[in-house]
């Protein structure tokens, strides 16, 4: 953060465009071939918006490629209820991914406001201990980014390739070439070259559309609220220096640097949340349901003996677990964290201080009673408690999907 009453040419960080670059790096790399990027990103040329336009009809047109005939398939067509119940996940998820992606265009403004937020404080850090402090915190949402992804495309990947050749198919039919998703035999014989590879390329492609949609959100989400950590642990630095006067700069008065500060942090917190929120939602609904489906899965094969199968599903639900625990943690994080400033502002030696500036302090305590919160569509609060709901109710609906089934 930055005192506005200082010259820009003092304060300007030398190294910005690279901080900037660091932290944005792994949304970039995965909002760019969805299309994304320039609706969230000021600096983009009129080619790359055009390129963006392009690439957002070809990934639509791709989820809708398996959305339409899969779903009429599932409820118009098959009969087989744990046939409708295996479909039922991956299509699922797919049209969950479908609405995220709509969201990420359609709140692009909001995210673009969040960047430049990001990069104006990165900009005009000028303390390189705070630089310090923000790189660290941007190393941790990298770090958080890489775990979800690796999960993510691991196990989807696999689920799409790996487990529909080797898992064991009830098929007499040893010719039989598996696809992941149903409901084209209306339209042309999936069975016969070259259809079946072009479908099955087409399933895979849209499978990594999918993919990096939901590790987007997770990416924004993480890149934001750490972002935010960064800026309150220098607030919390600079209390902690208010007594020693350490920040004291060209008459700047710093406990009104703090005070400016962190009402900057709280206004960057209700941007991020209001830009996350129907995300969020989406995520908390897709997880429980996704989670439920996919211990139903794992249940289900362990009967069969499908080793392949299990580990397929297995590590889906790891995936799919690891990152609602992540989106919680975020959202935990950012009221822990934004709470700690009346608690730094208690056990500072703020009895050295002027009656007065001692006084001021109050401000800082009662504000913090309240932090901001990460909610999922201003219904849910994500925190470690919204986790442990989450995973209860898919057991809850777990149980009650096998009651239907059996």
């Amino acid at each position: 953060m930055f005192d506005r009453s200082y010259n820009n040419s003092q304060l300007k960080n030398i190294h910005y465009e690279n901080d900037i670059h660091y932290t944005l790096q792994m949304c970039q790399w995965l909002l760019k071939p969805i299309g994304v990027w320039p609706f969230v990103y000021d600096r983009t040329s009129r080619f790359e918006q055009l390129i963006s336009i392009i690439l957002m009809a070809t990934c639509f047109s791709s989820l809708l490629f398996i959305i339409l005939p899969s779903g009429h398939h599932i409820f118009f067509v098959e009969k087989d209820m744990h046939l409708k119940v295996k479909l039922l996940g991956p299509v699922g998820f797919c049209l969950s991914s479908t609405i995220k992606y709509c969201y990420l265009g359609v709140k692009g403004v909001f995210f673009e406001q969040c960047i430049k937020h990001v990069k104006n404080d990165w900009k005009m850090v000028q303390d390189p201990s705070y630089r310090i402090i923000m790189l660290k915190y941007a190393t941790i949402s990298r770090k958080l980014i890489i775990m979800c992804a690796v999960f993510l495309y691991t196990g989807g990947m696999s689920y799409h390739t790996v487990m529909q050749f080797l898992s064991k198919e009830k098929d007499n039919n040893n010719t039989f070439k598996p696809l992941t998703y149903l409901g084209y035999d209306p339209f042309f014989d999936t069975q016969s070259s070259p259809i079946y590879e072009i479908v099955f390329c087409m399933h895979c492609f849209a499978a990594m559309i999918m993919y990096s949609v939901t590790t987007v959100a997770y990416s924004l989400a993480a890149i934001f609220v750490t972002h935010i950590c960064g800026q309150i642990q220098i607030q919390a630095t600079r209390l902690q220096n208010l007594v020693e006067n350490k920040d004291k700069k060209n008459n700047c008065d710093p406990f009104a640097l703090i005070v400016h500060d962190h009402v900057e942090i709280l206004r960057f917190s209700k941007n991020v949340e209001e830009a996350l929120r129907e995300i969020c939602l989406a995520e908390i609904i897709e997880s429980t349901i996704i989670m439920c489906l996919l211990e139903y899965y794992c249940m289900t094969e362990w009967q069969n003996n499908d080793a392949i199968a299990i580990l397929t599903y297995f590590t889906l639900l790891i995936s799919f677990t690891f990152n609602i625990f992540i989106f919680c943690y975020i959202g935990e994080i950012l009221s822990e964290q934004c709470s700690q400033i009346g608690t730094i502002s208690y056990e500072i030696n703020w009895y050295k201080l002027p009656a007065k500036k001692a006084h001021d302090l109050i401000l800082l305590i009662s504000i913090s009673q309240y932090p901001p919160k990460l909610t999922a569509g201003k219904i849910i609060d994500l925190s470690f408690n919204t986790f442990s709901s989450v995973v209860k109710t898919s057991v809850i609906y777990l149980n009650l999907l096998r009651t239907v089934t059996d």
